[in-house]
């Protein structure tokens, strides 16, 4: 989205003016990322963008585009991991982590093993189809975010540990 950079320049912008590290910052409002994915995702279940893999599971829906197959509602299975799961976990870990930045960290790996997960369900995108081992793109990306995810969970709490 075009919007991300201006928010994450705004918040590098505020961080300096207060005077206060760009972790804490980010750490502050991840916490209401999950509700905007969550509504996301209800809206591409309501408009039927974004609909899962054809399927015979008992958990299937007709989607208006597609009245000849039933299909994962993928969107709702998004709301749910990225969205409502994510959401709790993140609410409840908010006051027990000490480390800045660990906390956006989290949500960020997170974020990369529920889309992972949720791509099993999903139609892969028609131009791209499924790749490396029958993984979509959208997994293959999930990987690598999980891989900078830990990585920068590792780096900020041995920052934090390190100037106790």
């Amino acid at each position: 989205s075009l919007a991300r950079p201006k928010l994450q320049r705004r918040m590098a912008i505020f961080a300096k003016i207060k005077k206060v590290r760009l972790y804490n910052v980010a750490d502050l409002i991840i916490p209401t990322i999950p509700i905007g994915i969550a509504l996301g995702r209800i809206g591409n279940f309501i408009n039927s963008e974004l609909y899962g893999r054809i399927t015979d599971s008992k958990f299937c829906m007709i989607f208006p585009a597609d009245p000849e197959n039933c299909r994962y509602p993928s969107q709702l299975i998004e709301f749910l991991l990225e969205g409502v799961i994510l959401f709790i976990m993140i609410y409840l870990l908010r006051n027990k982590i000490k480390s800045p930045g660990t906390l956006s960290w989290l949500f960020l790996l997170g974020y990369s093993v529920f889309r992972f997960i949720s791509e099993f369900f999903r139609e892969p995108d028609a131009q791209i189809g499924y790749l490396m081992g029958g993984m979509t793109l959208g997994q293959i990306f999930s990987i690598l975010i999980m891989a900078v995810a830990a990585a920068g969970i590792k780096y900020s709490r041995a920052k934090h540990d390190s100037s106790i």
